[in-house]
């Protein structure tokens, strides 16, 4: 007998709803025709059904088709207002149905976990290493467009727009519609259309910061967090993405490279005569000290020490009063 036969329970669980939705919609393609889901499926979140409809519902011979499905999407407060209910299910699922619950988590410890892998299939969604992301987006712009992003294009993309996948997909489908016929998005549609508020803020901070204007600098950070409702998770990416090139460019210059070589080198657009006097205003190892500053502020962000707004002033006060 083929394993499928006995999985008539499934559970996607993971937080990130692109990847989830992603499997969901998989496991229907794999369940039922397209046909079939008029009158074969049940589709609704967890908090606008009652356990007994979805029971009734599992337990109601199909029509036009071997097996009925219904789909709970959101179901962890279902799950744990049913857990008797389902409890008993699990242990006698109808063998003409099939029961989709997608779950930000699945304690294995549970009664239904351990009797899910009898009657079902768990799937456990990983979210993506940041490493993993330029790739992500890649295919993504391809299955989705028919376009091609680059990978310096998709690398800048995370840099300045943050790791949340969801958010990078949204990204990407605005830069598909900013791109137009053109069949390649580029690092410069990216700077154009998602980098340059974001940049442009940025610099006016570094500027002030430079410059020992510690009060301008933090008016200017919460003019950032207060237009872009996003900064809390990108303002990082846009700070360690300028002081990145501030530090190839100061050794760049060092080396003995000419003014012109740094900008084609390293793109420098925009205000070039700000960027460089921000250079001349700093050391390299001043600047290698901001991007590790940097890199602690983003660590503490995302493991919960701390909020991006508090994080990012105290990072421009730790800077600016040096």
């Amino acid at each position: 007998m083929k394993r499928d036969s006995h999985e008539l329970i499934y559970v996607i669980a993971g937080k990130e709803e692109s990847l989830v939705g992603r499997q969901c919609g998989e496991l229907l393609d794999k369940l039922l025709e397209p046909s079939q889901r008029a009158t074969a499926l049940l589709d609704a979140e967890g908090d606008s059904v009652s356990a007994s409809d979805v029971l009734d519902e599992l337990r109601t011979a199909p029509f036009l088709t071997d097996k009925r499905v219904v789909l709970i999407r959101k179901a962890d407060d279902f799950v744990s207002k049913n857990r008797p209910l389902l409890e008993k299910y699990f242990d006698q699922p109808c063998p003409t149905g099939r029961l989709v619950l997608t779950v930000n988590s699945w304690d294995s410890r549970t009664k239904l976990a351990k009797k899910l892998p009898n009657v079902g299939k768990l799937f456990s969604i990983a979210e993506p290493k940041r490493w993993e992301l330029p790739q992500r987006l890649i295919q993504y712009a391809r299955d989705a467009y028919d376009k091609r992003l680059s990978r310096d294009a998709a690398e800048l993309l995370v840099e300045l727009s943050g790791d949340e996948l969801t958010r990078l997909y949204s990204e990407v489908d605005k830069l598909a519609l900013f791109a137009d016929t053109e069949k390649v998005i580029t690092d410069k549609h990216i700077e154009s259309l998602v980098g340059h508020n974001r940049l442009f803020n940025a610099f006016s901070v570094i500027d002030a910061m430079i410059a020992g204007q510690a009060g301008a600098a933090v008016e200017r950070l919460r003019g950032m967090f207060a237009d872009d409702k996003s900064a809390e998770y990108t303002v990082v990416g846009a700070f360690a993405f300028h002081f990145r090139r501030l530090f190839n460019a100061k050794a760049m210059l060092e080396k003995g490279h000419h003014r012109g070589d740094v900008e084609k080198k390293l793109r420098i657009w925009g205000n070039k005569d700000g960027f460089f006097a921000q250079l001349r205003g700093m050391s390299l190892k001043q600047i290698g000290a901001c991007l590790q500053h940097l890199a602690e502020t983003d660590y503490a962000i995302k493991t919960g020490r701390t909020k991006a707004p508090v994080a990012m002033e105290q990072f421009v006060l730790r800077i600016t009063l040096k």
